[in-house]
């Protein structure tokens, strides 16, 4: 993906959403996507080449050994699963992660690695990050502010974008009032794609190598294209050492049709 810019829409943290995925009773997924203080972790995984030299039968005992996995934690972590197989070069799907504790997070990931299926997967990536309180509002003039409370569209979206982001040392040494301006430029930017691109932002910095994870979901991929060329424009789109670089686009799948496609 060409261009770097930071979604101030996403950066200012003001719309979280319940996506589907693999989840169970005991942990309250609604309120981990809308808390702050939230650790989030994105786990890339490519299925090497001795899993498909298995007999179908040893595959699909392996699923079911994974979807065991998925029950044990379900208590303390919530779970998005989504297929990048066929639109990714490096990886095959990926698993969001979230918890209140990210001893929990990786717990999970250890004993999903230690199944029969984790020993034939690649752990390509992973980013970790969490959510926080909005920066930018309060700073934002009330008409911006109020175009920003705008509904998503109804109906499914299908697609997820992650990309990751690193800013360089002079966004940071910036004063506030600095930021706040190209953050107006910014959001002003974003605000055509409000009804048709979701969005959902992680503070990675001192987690992670990055400084931020943008995680997006749409129905419209054109609409999210031309997203990212109008936030080219901005100003702030100079302060992006990172933007993408891996750029992560696939689509939302349930857990059991994930694990069918990788059984077959």
């Amino acid at each position: 993906m060409r261009g770097k810019a930071v979604f101030a829409i996403v950066a200012i943290g003001l719309l979280t959403w319940c996506w589907p995925g693999a989840t169970h009773a005991g942990v309250d997924k609604e309120k981990l996507l809308k808390d702050t203080g939230v650790y989030g972790t994105f786990a890339v995984f490519k299925v090497d080449e001795d899993w498909w030299k298995l007999d179908k039968a040893a595959r699909a005992s392996a699923a079911a050994e994974v979807k065991a996995v998925f029950q044990k934690h379900g208590d303390t972590v919530a779970t998005d699963t989504y297929l990048l197989r066929g639109l990714v070069e490096k990886a095959d799907f990926f698993v969001r992660v979230h918890s209140t504790e990210m001893l929990h997070n990786q717990n999970f990931l250890v004993d999903l690695m230690g199944t029969t299926l984790g020993k034939h997967l690649v752990n390509t990536y992973t980013f970790n990050g969490i959510t926080k309180g909005p920066n930018y509002v309060p700073s934002l003039p009330d008409d911006l502010k109020a175009a920003l409370k705008t509904p998503p569209d109804p109906g499914p979206k299908p697609y997820a974008i992650v990309v990751p982001v690193r800013k360089d040392a002079e966004w940071w040494i910036t004063g506030q009032d600095g930021k706040n301006a190209m953050m107006k430029e910014h959001t002003e930017a974003t605000t055509a794609y409000l009804k048709t691109v979701k969005r959902k932002l992680y503070h990675a910095s001192g987690l992670d190598d990055l400084d931020f994870i943008t995680y997006f979901e749409t129905a419209k991929l054109d609409d999210f294209n031309n997203l990212i060329i109008a936030l080219e424009r901005v100003k702030e789109n100079r302060h992006n050492r990172q933007f993408g670089n891996p750029t992560l686009l696939g689509t939302i799948r349930p857990l059991d049709e994930i694990l069918e496609i990788l059984s077959r």
